[in-house]
């Protein structure tokens, strides 16, 4: 079972903006091939970080309102948010050390 929550429009605020630990948010697509490298990646950093980062993944194709809020163009994108504010963001799949370099300073 995945530790990841799938963020939709309905949850964002409780999921991401009421979190009281920092979120980690893949915006992602079916389709694309960089997100299906990423995702064992985002899925063993859920794991391995449970209870002091939240993951959670957004699907661009079925939830477009909140890429277009976050004004997501690229996909795979990822942002860091805490206390309801994007901390970072990158584009594109990274290795695991560079995933957990954007979150390690705030857990």
């Amino acid at each position: 079972m995945s530790a990841e929550v799938t963020l939709t429009s309905a949850n964002f605020d409780t999921e991401v903006m009421q979190s009281t630990t920092p979120v980690l948010i893949d915006f992602w697509a079916e389709w694309c091939m960089p997100c299906k490298m990423l995702a064992p990646l985002i899925d063993q950093i859920a794991s391995q970080y449970a209870g002091k980062l939240k993951v959670g993944k957004v699907n661009v194709d079925e939830d477009s309102e909140l890429a277009n809020r976050f004004g997501i163009v690229s996909i795979p994108t990822l942002l860091v948010m805490k206390d309801g504010n994007v901390i970072r963001q990158r584009v594109g799949a990274l290795p695991k050390h560079e995933l957990e370099n954007l979150f390690k300073d705030l857990i």
